[in-house]
Protein backbone atom coordinates (compact mmCIF):
# COMPACT_ATOMS: atom_id res chain seq x y z
CA UNK A 1 0.00 0.00 0.00
CA UNK A 2 1.47 3.36 -1.01
CA UNK A 3 2.15 6.20 1.42
CA UNK A 4 -0.63 8.24 -0.18
CA UNK A 5 -3.15 5.45 0.36
CA UNK A 6 -1.96 4.97 3.92
CA UNK A 7 -2.49 8.61 4.83
CA UNK A 8 -5.57 9.57 2.83
CA UNK A 9 -8.80 10.26 4.69
CA UNK A 10 -11.52 7.73 3.86
CA UNK A 11 -15.07 8.86 4.57
CA UNK A 12 -16.72 5.43 4.72
CA UNK A 13 -16.46 3.22 7.78
CA UNK A 14 -14.28 0.31 6.70
CA UNK A 15 -12.19 -2.42 8.30
CA UNK A 16 -9.49 -1.75 5.69
CA UNK A 17 -9.01 1.69 7.25
CA UNK A 18 -6.91 0.09 10.01
CA UNK A 19 -4.05 0.29 7.48
CA UNK A 20 -4.70 4.01 6.88
CA UNK A 21 -3.74 6.81 9.21
CA UNK A 22 -7.15 8.47 8.88
CA UNK A 23 -10.68 7.15 8.44
CA UNK A 24 -13.19 5.34 10.63
CA UNK A 25 -13.01 1.68 11.57
CA UNK A 26 -16.07 -0.26 12.86
CA UNK A 27 -16.07 -0.23 16.66
CA UNK A 28 -16.18 -4.03 16.87
CA UNK A 29 -12.85 -4.04 15.00
CA UNK A 30 -11.32 -0.88 16.46
CA UNK A 31 -11.74 -1.96 20.10
CA UNK A 32 -9.77 -5.26 19.91
CA UNK A 33 -6.99 -3.64 17.86
CA UNK A 34 -6.88 -0.75 20.35
CA UNK A 35 -6.91 -3.20 23.27
CA UNK A 36 -3.88 -4.92 21.77
CA UNK A 37 -1.91 -1.66 22.13
CA UNK A 38 -3.01 -1.28 25.76
CA UNK A 39 -2.05 -4.81 26.75
CA UNK A 40 1.33 -4.47 25.03
CA UNK A 41 2.27 -1.56 27.31
CA UNK A 42 0.11 -1.98 30.40
CA UNK A 43 2.54 -3.59 32.82
CA UNK A 44 5.50 -1.51 31.59
CA UNK A 45 3.42 1.64 32.08
CA UNK A 46 2.85 0.85 35.76
CA UNK A 47 6.18 -0.73 36.72
CA UNK A 48 8.21 2.53 36.94
CA UNK A 49 5.50 4.06 39.15
CA UNK A 50 5.66 1.09 41.53
CA UNK A 51 9.47 1.17 41.66
CA UNK A 52 9.87 4.91 42.24
CA UNK A 53 6.85 5.59 44.46
CA UNK A 54 7.53 2.59 46.69
CA UNK A 55 11.01 3.99 47.38
CA UNK A 56 9.97 7.66 47.62
CA UNK A 57 10.15 9.47 50.93
CA UNK A 58 7.62 12.04 52.05
CA UNK A 59 9.59 15.27 52.35
CA UNK A 60 10.68 16.15 55.87
CA UNK A 61 9.18 13.05 57.53
CA UNK A 62 11.29 10.10 56.41
CA UNK A 63 8.06 8.14 55.84
CA UNK A 64 6.99 6.38 52.65
CA UNK A 65 3.79 6.80 50.65
CA UNK A 66 0.94 4.56 51.80
CA UNK A 67 -0.24 1.62 49.70
CA UNK A 68 -3.52 3.43 49.03
CA UNK A 69 -1.63 6.47 47.72
CA UNK A 70 0.51 4.28 45.45
CA UNK A 71 -2.63 2.56 44.14
CA UNK A 72 -4.10 5.97 43.30
CA UNK A 73 -0.87 6.92 41.50
CA UNK A 74 -1.15 3.75 39.38
CA UNK A 75 -4.64 4.94 38.52
CA UNK A 76 -3.24 8.36 37.54
CA UNK A 77 -0.55 6.70 35.39
CA UNK A 78 -3.23 5.05 33.26
CA UNK A 79 -5.21 8.28 33.05
CA UNK A 80 -2.33 10.52 31.92
CA UNK A 81 -1.08 7.87 29.46
CA UNK A 82 -4.53 7.85 27.87
CA UNK A 83 -4.70 11.65 27.76
CA UNK A 84 -1.16 11.89 26.36
CA UNK A 85 -2.00 9.38 23.63
CA UNK A 86 -5.09 11.41 22.66
CA UNK A 87 -2.87 14.51 22.44
CA UNK A 88 -0.49 12.71 20.09
CA UNK A 89 -3.23 11.31 17.86
CA UNK A 90 -5.27 14.50 17.47
CA UNK A 91 -3.07 17.59 17.77
CA UNK A 92 -4.20 20.89 19.26
CA UNK A 93 -2.29 23.85 17.79
CA UNK A 94 1.32 22.64 17.48
CA UNK A 95 1.06 20.10 20.29
CA UNK A 96 0.69 16.59 18.89
CA UNK A 97 2.11 14.69 15.91
CA UNK A 98 -1.07 13.19 14.45
CA UNK A 99 0.84 9.88 14.22
CA UNK A 100 -0.06 6.44 15.65
CA UNK A 101 1.94 6.89 18.87
CA UNK A 102 1.00 5.59 22.32
CA UNK A 103 2.30 7.46 25.37
CA UNK A 104 3.33 5.79 28.62
CA UNK A 105 5.40 6.26 31.77
CA UNK A 106 9.09 6.17 30.92
CA UNK A 107 11.83 3.93 32.38
CA UNK A 108 14.46 6.41 31.15
CA UNK A 109 14.05 8.64 34.20
CA UNK A 110 14.24 5.88 36.81
CA UNK A 111 17.76 6.54 38.14
CA UNK A 112 17.42 10.33 38.39
CA UNK A 113 13.95 10.18 39.92
CA UNK A 114 15.14 7.74 42.59
CA UNK A 115 18.02 10.07 43.44
CA UNK A 116 15.58 12.96 43.98
CA UNK A 117 12.71 11.18 45.72
CA UNK A 118 14.94 9.33 48.22
CA UNK A 119 16.60 12.60 49.29
CA UNK A 120 14.85 13.50 52.58
CA UNK A 121 15.17 17.23 51.83
CA UNK A 122 13.36 16.86 48.50
CA UNK A 123 11.39 13.64 48.72
CA UNK A 124 8.36 12.78 46.63
CA UNK A 125 7.25 16.42 46.56
CA UNK A 126 10.60 17.57 45.13
CA UNK A 127 10.45 14.85 42.49
CA UNK A 128 6.96 15.92 41.37
CA UNK A 129 8.08 19.55 41.10
CA UNK A 130 11.09 18.51 38.99
CA UNK A 131 8.85 16.45 36.67
CA UNK A 132 6.52 19.43 36.11
CA UNK A 133 9.39 21.86 35.35
CA UNK A 134 11.28 19.30 33.27
CA UNK A 135 8.19 18.52 31.21
CA UNK A 136 7.66 22.19 30.40
CA UNK A 137 11.35 22.44 29.47
CA UNK A 138 11.14 19.50 27.03
CA UNK A 139 7.89 20.84 25.59
CA UNK A 140 9.60 24.14 24.75
CA UNK A 141 12.60 22.28 23.32
CA UNK A 142 10.19 20.33 21.11
CA UNK A 143 8.45 23.44 19.79
CA UNK A 144 11.85 24.83 18.78
CA UNK A 145 12.87 21.62 16.96
CA UNK A 146 13.22 23.33 13.58
CA UNK A 147 16.25 25.21 14.96
CA UNK A 148 18.17 22.14 16.11
CA UNK A 149 16.79 19.28 14.00
CA UNK A 150 19.61 19.68 11.45
CA UNK A 151 22.04 18.44 14.10
CA UNK A 152 20.15 15.13 14.32
CA UNK A 153 21.53 13.71 11.10
CA UNK A 154 20.12 10.47 9.60
CA UNK A 155 22.99 8.43 11.04
CA UNK A 156 22.31 9.81 14.55
CA UNK A 157 18.60 9.03 14.28
CA UNK A 158 19.33 5.51 13.01
CA UNK A 159 21.77 4.86 15.88
CA UNK A 160 19.20 6.04 18.43
CA UNK A 161 16.47 3.77 17.01
CA UNK A 162 18.80 0.74 17.01
CA UNK A 163 19.84 1.60 20.58
CA UNK A 164 16.19 1.75 21.66
CA UNK A 165 15.64 -1.73 20.24
CA UNK A 166 18.82 -3.05 21.85
CA UNK A 167 17.95 -1.56 25.24
CA UNK A 168 14.54 -3.24 25.19
CA UNK A 169 15.80 -6.73 24.39
CA UNK A 170 16.68 -7.42 28.01
CA UNK A 171 13.28 -6.05 29.09
CA UNK A 172 11.51 -8.61 26.90
CA UNK A 173 13.69 -11.46 28.13
CA UNK A 174 13.32 -10.37 31.77
CA UNK A 175 9.56 -10.53 31.32
CA UNK A 176 9.81 -13.96 29.68
CA UNK A 177 11.78 -15.19 32.67
CA UNK A 178 9.01 -14.09 35.05
CA UNK A 179 9.90 -10.46 35.71
CA UNK A 180 13.04 -8.68 36.86
CA UNK A 181 13.97 -9.44 40.47
CA UNK A 182 11.37 -12.15 41.20
CA UNK A 183 12.48 -15.08 43.34
CA UNK A 184 11.46 -17.72 40.78
CA UNK A 185 13.04 -16.01 37.77
CA UNK A 186 13.74 -18.51 35.01
CA UNK A 187 11.44 -21.18 36.47
CA UNK A 188 10.28 -23.75 33.92
CA UNK A 189 6.66 -22.57 34.00
CA UNK A 190 7.62 -19.00 33.09
CA UNK A 191 9.69 -20.27 30.17
CA UNK A 192 6.93 -22.63 28.99
CA UNK A 193 4.17 -20.00 29.16
CA UNK A 194 6.39 -17.39 27.44
CA UNK A 195 7.36 -19.82 24.67
CA UNK A 196 3.72 -20.91 24.24
CA UNK A 197 2.64 -17.26 23.93
CA UNK A 198 5.33 -16.50 21.33
CA UNK A 199 4.44 -19.61 19.30
CA UNK A 200 0.73 -18.67 19.37
CA UNK A 201 1.61 -15.15 18.15
CA UNK A 202 3.61 -16.59 15.25
CA UNK A 203 0.98 -19.19 14.30
CA UNK A 204 -1.82 -16.60 14.48
CA UNK A 205 0.19 -14.22 12.29
CA UNK A 206 0.45 -16.80 9.52
CA UNK A 207 -2.88 -18.67 9.88
CA UNK A 208 -5.35 -15.84 10.46
CA UNK A 209 -6.66 -14.22 7.30
CA UNK A 210 -7.06 -10.58 6.29
CA UNK A 211 -6.93 -7.94 9.01
CA UNK A 212 -7.29 -10.55 11.74
CA UNK A 213 -3.69 -11.71 11.29
CA UNK A 214 -2.62 -8.40 12.85
CA UNK A 215 -4.44 -9.34 16.05
CA UNK A 216 -1.81 -12.03 16.57
CA UNK A 217 -0.36 -10.30 19.64
CA UNK A 218 -3.80 -10.05 21.28
CA UNK A 219 -4.47 -13.73 20.49
CA UNK A 220 -1.14 -14.66 22.06
CA UNK A 221 -1.88 -12.57 25.15
CA UNK A 222 -5.31 -14.15 25.65
CA UNK A 223 -4.23 -17.77 25.14
CA UNK A 224 -1.04 -17.28 27.15
CA UNK A 225 -3.09 -15.75 29.97
CA UNK A 226 -5.51 -18.71 29.87
CA UNK A 227 -2.61 -21.17 30.11
CA UNK A 228 -1.20 -19.24 33.10
CA UNK A 229 -4.66 -19.38 34.77
CA UNK A 230 -4.82 -23.15 34.15
CA UNK A 231 -1.37 -23.57 35.74
CA UNK A 232 -2.54 -21.53 38.75
CA UNK A 233 -5.94 -23.22 39.24
CA UNK A 234 -4.46 -26.71 38.78
CA UNK A 235 -1.84 -25.95 41.42
CA UNK A 236 1.03 -26.44 38.96
CA UNK A 237 2.47 -22.95 39.40
CA UNK A 238 1.29 -19.67 41.04
CA UNK A 239 1.28 -17.45 37.95
CA UNK A 240 -1.90 -15.35 38.26
CA UNK A 241 -2.79 -13.46 41.44
CA UNK A 242 -6.29 -11.98 41.50
CA UNK A 243 -5.94 -10.77 45.09
CA UNK A 244 -4.79 -7.40 43.75
CA UNK A 245 -8.31 -6.76 42.45
CA UNK A 246 -9.84 -7.30 45.91
CA UNK A 247 -7.17 -5.17 47.55
CA UNK A 248 -7.75 -2.37 45.03
CA UNK A 249 -11.50 -2.34 45.74
CA UNK A 250 -10.81 -2.16 49.48
CA UNK A 251 -8.30 0.70 49.21
CA UNK A 252 -9.67 2.82 46.37
CA UNK A 253 -13.18 1.56 45.61
CA UNK A 254 -14.90 0.46 42.41
CA UNK A 255 -15.03 3.97 40.90
CA UNK A 256 -12.55 6.75 41.56
CA UNK A 257 -11.51 9.94 39.80
CA UNK A 258 -7.76 10.67 39.41
CA UNK A 259 -6.73 13.40 41.82
CA UNK A 260 -4.46 16.38 41.13
CA UNK A 261 -1.40 16.41 43.38
CA UNK A 262 -2.19 20.03 44.36
CA UNK A 263 -5.34 18.74 46.10
CA UNK A 264 -3.42 16.24 48.23
CA UNK A 265 -1.11 16.64 51.22
CA UNK A 266 1.91 16.17 48.92
CA UNK A 267 1.98 19.53 47.15
CA UNK A 268 5.02 19.81 44.83
CA UNK A 269 8.05 21.92 45.63
CA UNK A 270 10.22 23.42 42.90
CA UNK A 271 13.96 23.03 43.51
CA UNK A 272 16.55 24.23 40.98
CA UNK A 273 18.96 21.40 41.77
CA UNK A 274 16.28 18.75 41.29
CA UNK A 275 15.30 20.34 37.96
CA UNK A 276 18.91 20.38 36.71
CA UNK A 277 19.28 16.73 37.74
CA UNK A 278 16.39 15.72 35.53
CA UNK A 279 16.72 18.25 32.68
CA UNK A 280 19.50 16.32 30.90
CA UNK A 281 17.39 13.15 31.07
CA UNK A 282 14.53 15.02 29.38
CA UNK A 283 16.95 15.80 26.53
CA UNK A 284 17.79 12.08 26.29
CA UNK A 285 14.07 11.32 26.31
CA UNK A 286 13.64 13.82 23.47
CA UNK A 287 16.27 11.91 21.48
CA UNK A 288 14.44 8.63 22.14
CA UNK A 289 11.14 10.17 21.05
CA UNK A 290 12.79 11.56 17.92
CA UNK A 291 14.06 8.09 17.08
CA UNK A 292 10.75 6.38 17.90
CA UNK A 293 8.70 8.90 15.91
CA UNK A 294 11.08 8.57 12.95
CA UNK A 295 10.73 4.77 13.16
CA UNK A 296 6.93 5.06 13.01
CA UNK A 297 7.16 7.19 9.86
CA UNK A 298 9.73 5.03 8.07
CA UNK A 299 8.38 1.68 9.26
CA UNK A 300 4.63 2.27 9.05
CA UNK A 301 4.16 5.20 6.64
CA UNK A 302 7.14 4.57 4.34
CA UNK A 303 8.34 8.16 4.44
CA UNK A 304 10.55 10.56 6.38
CA UNK A 305 9.23 12.41 9.39
CA UNK A 306 7.90 15.94 8.80
CA UNK A 307 9.12 18.86 10.89
CA UNK A 308 5.66 19.67 12.29
CA UNK A 309 5.25 16.01 13.31
CA UNK A 310 8.56 16.00 15.17
CA UNK A 311 7.77 19.30 16.90
CA UNK A 312 4.31 18.09 17.89
CA UNK A 313 5.56 14.71 19.11
CA UNK A 314 8.25 16.26 21.32
CA UNK A 315 5.83 18.92 22.58
CA UNK A 316 3.43 16.21 23.75
CA UNK A 317 6.34 14.28 25.26
CA UNK A 318 7.16 17.31 27.40
CA UNK A 319 3.81 18.89 28.17
CA UNK A 320 2.11 15.55 28.88
CA UNK A 321 4.97 14.82 31.31
CA UNK A 322 4.22 18.13 33.04
CA UNK A 323 0.54 17.11 33.16
CA UNK A 324 1.57 13.74 34.58
CA UNK A 325 3.52 15.58 37.29
CA UNK A 326 0.39 17.58 38.12
CA UNK A 327 -1.26 14.24 38.95
CA UNK A 328 1.74 13.23 41.07
CA UNK A 329 3.01 10.81 38.45
CA UNK A 330 6.22 10.20 36.48
CA UNK A 331 7.25 11.60 33.06
CA UNK A 332 5.69 10.16 29.89
CA UNK A 333 7.30 9.27 26.58
CA UNK A 334 6.31 7.65 23.29
CA UNK A 335 6.19 3.96 24.13
CA UNK A 336 8.71 1.94 22.13
CA UNK A 337 6.66 -1.25 22.66
CA UNK A 338 3.89 0.25 20.59
CA UNK A 339 6.30 1.54 17.94
CA UNK A 340 7.30 -2.09 17.44
CA UNK A 341 3.65 -3.17 17.33
CA UNK A 342 2.75 -0.53 14.74
CA UNK A 343 5.68 -1.31 12.45
CA UNK A 344 5.09 -5.08 12.77
CA UNK A 345 1.32 -5.10 12.15
CA UNK A 346 1.05 -1.94 9.96
CA UNK A 347 -2.13 -1.05 11.91
CA UNK A 348 -1.70 2.73 11.92
CA UNK A 349 -5.27 4.05 12.12
CA UNK A 350 -5.59 6.91 14.62
CA UNK A 351 -9.22 6.14 15.48
CA UNK A 352 -8.30 2.54 16.30
CA UNK A 353 -5.48 3.57 18.62
CA UNK A 354 -7.80 6.20 20.13
CA UNK A 355 -9.95 3.29 21.32
CA UNK A 356 -6.89 2.01 23.16
CA UNK A 357 -6.45 5.44 24.77
CA UNK A 358 -10.10 5.40 25.86
CA UNK A 359 -9.58 1.94 27.39
CA UNK A 360 -6.65 3.34 29.40
CA UNK A 361 -8.75 6.28 30.61
CA UNK A 362 -11.65 3.94 31.45
CA UNK A 363 -9.27 1.67 33.38
CA UNK A 364 -8.17 4.67 35.43
CA UNK A 365 -11.79 5.49 36.38
CA UNK A 366 -12.51 1.90 37.42
CA UNK A 367 -9.44 0.81 39.42
CA UNK A 368 -10.47 -2.90 39.58
CA UNK A 369 -10.39 -3.00 35.77
CA UNK A 370 -6.83 -1.70 35.83
CA UNK A 371 -5.94 -4.23 38.53
CA UNK A 372 -7.34 -7.00 36.30
CA UNK A 373 -5.14 -5.94 33.39
CA UNK A 374 -2.21 -5.70 35.81
CA UNK A 375 -2.66 -9.37 36.75
CA UNK A 376 -1.29 -10.32 33.32
CA UNK A 377 1.77 -12.53 34.03
CA UNK A 378 5.13 -11.13 32.98
CA UNK A 379 5.98 -14.33 31.09
CA UNK A 380 2.97 -13.84 28.82
CA UNK A 381 4.00 -10.26 28.14
CA UNK A 382 7.58 -11.35 27.41
CA UNK A 383 6.46 -13.95 24.90
CA UNK A 384 4.56 -11.26 23.01
CA UNK A 385 7.09 -8.47 23.14
CA UNK A 386 10.42 -10.07 22.19
CA UNK A 387 9.70 -9.91 18.46
CA UNK A 388 8.18 -6.43 18.77
CA UNK A 389 11.36 -5.13 20.39
CA UNK A 390 13.47 -6.82 17.74
CA UNK A 391 11.40 -5.13 15.03
CA UNK A 392 12.38 -1.71 16.42
CA UNK A 393 16.04 -2.61 15.96
CA UNK A 394 15.20 -3.82 12.45
CA UNK A 395 13.65 -0.45 11.58
CA UNK A 396 16.79 1.30 12.85
CA UNK A 397 18.95 -0.90 10.62
CA UNK A 398 16.70 0.00 7.66
CA UNK A 399 17.21 3.69 8.49
CA UNK A 400 20.96 3.16 8.71
CA UNK A 401 20.90 1.47 5.29
CA UNK A 402 19.75 4.78 3.80
CA UNK A 403 22.92 6.53 5.04
CA UNK A 404 26.09 6.73 2.98
CA UNK A 405 28.35 3.85 3.99
CA UNK A 406 31.75 5.51 4.15
CA UNK A 407 34.60 5.77 6.66
CA UNK A 408 32.89 8.62 8.55
CA UNK A 409 29.68 6.64 9.04
CA UNK A 410 31.69 3.61 10.14
CA UNK A 411 33.49 5.64 12.83
CA UNK A 412 30.25 7.22 14.11
CA UNK A 413 28.32 3.95 14.33
CA UNK A 414 31.22 1.93 15.71
CA UNK A 415 32.13 4.34 18.50
CA UNK A 416 28.52 5.20 19.35
CA UNK A 417 27.68 1.56 20.10
CA UNK A 418 31.07 0.58 21.49
CA UNK A 419 30.88 3.39 24.06
CA UNK A 420 27.12 3.82 24.54
CA UNK A 421 26.28 0.13 24.88
CA UNK A 422 29.64 -0.73 26.44
CA UNK A 423 28.98 1.63 29.36
CA UNK A 424 25.93 -0.45 30.33
CA UNK A 425 28.02 -3.63 30.46
CA UNK A 426 30.93 -2.55 32.67
CA UNK A 427 31.53 -4.41 35.93
CA UNK A 428 31.50 -1.22 38.01
CA UNK A 429 30.54 2.45 37.92
CA UNK A 430 32.55 3.83 34.98
CA UNK A 431 31.78 7.39 36.11
CA UNK A 432 32.61 6.88 39.79
CA UNK A 433 34.86 9.98 39.72
CA UNK A 434 31.97 12.14 38.48
CA UNK A 435 28.77 13.30 40.21
CA UNK A 436 26.45 10.31 40.66
CA UNK A 437 23.86 11.89 38.33
CA UNK A 438 26.26 11.33 35.40
CA UNK A 439 26.50 7.63 36.18
CA UNK A 440 22.73 7.37 36.62
CA UNK A 441 22.22 8.74 33.11
CA UNK A 442 24.88 6.83 31.15
CA UNK A 443 25.74 3.62 33.04
CA UNK A 444 22.25 2.18 32.83
CA UNK A 445 20.94 3.74 29.62
CA UNK A 446 22.45 2.69 26.31
CA UNK A 447 20.27 5.16 24.40
CA UNK A 448 21.78 8.11 26.26
CA UNK A 449 25.37 7.08 25.52
CA UNK A 450 24.69 6.19 21.87
CA UNK A 451 22.85 9.49 21.35
CA UNK A 452 25.55 11.72 22.87
CA UNK A 453 28.49 9.96 21.18
CA UNK A 454 26.85 9.76 17.73
CA UNK A 455 25.71 13.40 17.97
CA UNK A 456 29.16 14.72 18.95
CA UNK A 457 30.92 12.68 16.26
CA UNK A 458 28.39 13.74 13.65
CA UNK A 459 29.00 17.39 14.57
CA UNK A 460 32.80 17.38 14.75
CA UNK A 461 34.11 14.69 12.40
CA UNK A 462 35.16 16.30 9.10
CA UNK A 463 32.89 15.59 6.17
CA UNK A 464 34.26 14.27 2.91
CA UNK A 465 34.49 17.06 0.37
CA UNK A 466 32.64 16.45 -2.85
CA UNK A 467 34.76 16.43 -5.98
CA UNK A 468 34.28 19.43 -8.23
Amino acid sequence: MSTTNKEEKVADVSTENIYRLNGRVPLKKAIPFGLQHVLAMFVSNLAPVLIVCSAALVRGTGEHLTSAEITQLLQCAMFVAGIGTCMQLYPVWKIGSGLPIVMGVSFTFLGSLLVICTNPELGYEGMVGAVILGGIFEGLVGLSARYWKRFLTPVVSACVVIAIGLSLLSVGMDSWGGGSGVADFGAWYHLVVGAFTLIVCLIARYLLKGVYKNLNVLVGLILGYLLAIIFTVAGIAPMVDFSGITKTVQEVGVFSLPKLVFLTSHKPIFDLGAFLTIAIVFLVSAAETTGATSAVCTGALDREIKMEELQGSLAVDGFSSALSGCFGCLPLTSFSQNVGLVTMTQVINRFTILMGAFILILSSLFPPLGAFFNSLPQAVLGGCTVMMFGSIMYEGIKMLKECEFDDRTMVIVSLAFAIGVGLTQTSGNFFSAFPHEVGDIFNGNAVAGVFVVSLLLSLFLPKKKKAL
